[in-house]
């Protein structure tokens, strides 16, 4: 049996990374699995500041790594809807599918900071229980530890710009 392959996302705060999870998702042939939503559920409400954030993410990551590999090593294809901002994140990624030998993709979403700040802004109306953390001190603070992925990780990459 071949294994899925596991797709996960680059790009700043705003960039559309969840957008473009639920796009690839949307014919049903993967499963999502969003950061957002796993570390709401079993974190209601903890998650204030990029300490927070960090405490947290990586509290979740060893049992979603687990299951993650199970998932793959079935046959299903995963999208994660995990940051993959740096490079710390992008190989904790790696080992993800590299352990179990499964195939893989990184989309890097390349989008100005000022289309991310007007994500970010309508998100936080849209979603009240955003508002907290979907702001500009919150963009400023994530965006300095932002680094876009190079071609010497060795990723099987595809950017995707956007400038509107």
């Amino acid at each position: 049996m071949s294994k899925g392959e596991l797709v996960f996302f680059c790009g700043k705060m705003g960039a559309g990374k969840s957008t473009k999870a639920g796009e690839i998702t949307h014919g049903g042939s993967a499963i999502l699995l969003s950061e957002d939503e796993w570390l709401e559920s079993l974190y209601p409400n903890k998650i204030r500041s990029l300490n927070d954030y960090i405490k947290y993410s990586n509290q979740l990551k060893p049992q979603i790594k687990k299951l993650v590999q199970s998932i793959l090593a079935a046959g299903t294809n995963v999208v994660m809807d995990f940051p993959a901002n740096t490079v710390s994140q992008r190989n904790w990624l790696r080992t993800i599918y590299a352990e179990i030998s499964a195939p893989h993709k990184l989309i890097y979403l390349d989008t100005p900071n000022d289309i991310c700040l007007r994500q970010i802004t309508k998100r936080a109306a849209e979603r009240p229980e955003r508002a907290a953390t979907d702001t500009r001190e919150m963009f400023a603070a994530v965006t300095k530890f932002f680094v876009a992925p190079t071609p010497d990780e060795g990723f099987n990459t595809i950017t995707i710009v956007r400038d509107t």
